[in-house]
């Protein structure tokens, strides 16, 4: 079990950092703030099921982070499917539809407590999804009022780019005027976890979906908790080593 300490240490050295000075927690949204990822694996299996194409359920999690256009075009390539850029549009907005006739996520566990322990420690809130939800974005400021606004937050309408490509974590830090050092990332899903990674940035993975740990580790996370529960117990600890002294 790696430690806090050990998990700082290795980091700073790897990317070549005096240390943390932290000002902002950039959070992922589905996994993580949504309950919302077993909605997008069954939208993703219709959907392309319904197109002859094979994505099984599992399949969809790991491919949690990217551009919906991206996912569609590495699974047709796959199975050696040529479709134009708007087939590929309109499969998307066909699993769009798809999502919205499922029951509405809830916030996942424990998000709202997390979010204002942030918010308590000073540091600013920030979302990074590869997500182009609508529907779920909107969301955000139903469940989490007040939290999120325009300025923090980096979706998939930002980027050209989608995770595991360092993009949407670097306009974060372009749009909260950040350094890799004084910003986290809670993430849940090995392709955030990569993107984060390449940003230069300390990821904390909260592991809410079916994949096991070894994929979340090998994709490079720092810290690794079961549940955001888990993670709400080691803040203070977490925190106070890199960067806040209660």
């Amino acid at each position: 079990m790696v430690t806090i300490q050990q998990a700082k240490q290795a980091f700073l050295a790897a990317n070549n950092y005096s240390g943390f000075d932290l000002k902002a927690v950039l959070f992922d949204m589905d996994g993580v703030l949504f309950d919302s990822m077993p909605n997008h694996a069954i939208s993703w299996h219709k959907v392309m099921q319904a197109h002859g194409l094979e994505l099984t359920y599992e399949e969809a999690y790991k491919h949690e982070g990217r551009k919906g256009a991206d996912t569609i075009q590495i699974v047709c390539e796959r199975q050696g499917v040529k479709l134009s850029d708007e087939e590929i549009k309109a499969i998307y907005q066909e699993k769009t539809e798809i999502f919205k006739t499922l029951p509405e996520p809830e916030p996942m566990p424990g998000s709202h407590a997390i979010l204002q322990q942030v918010i308590n420690d000073g540091l600013i809130p920030m979302i990074v999804t590869g997500s182009g939800q609508k529907s779920l974005l909107d969301s955000l400021n139903d469940f989490f009022p007040g939290v999120f606004c325009k300025e923090r937050m980096v979706t998939s309408f930002d980027v050209s780019q989608g995770k595991p490509n360092p993009e949407p974590y670097l306009k974060a830090l372009e749009k909260g005027k950040l350094n890799p050092w004084e910003a986290i990332v809670i993430e849940n899903a090995p392709l955030g976890t990569i993107a984060a990674n390449q940003a230069g940035l300390f990821v904390i993975v909260v592991n809410t979906g079916p994949l096991p740990d070894n994929c979340l580790w090998e994709a490079g996370a720092n810290l690794l908790y079961p549940s955001i529960q888990a993670l709400i117990n080691e803040w203070e600890r977490i925190v106070g080593e890199l960067g806040i002294r209660y």
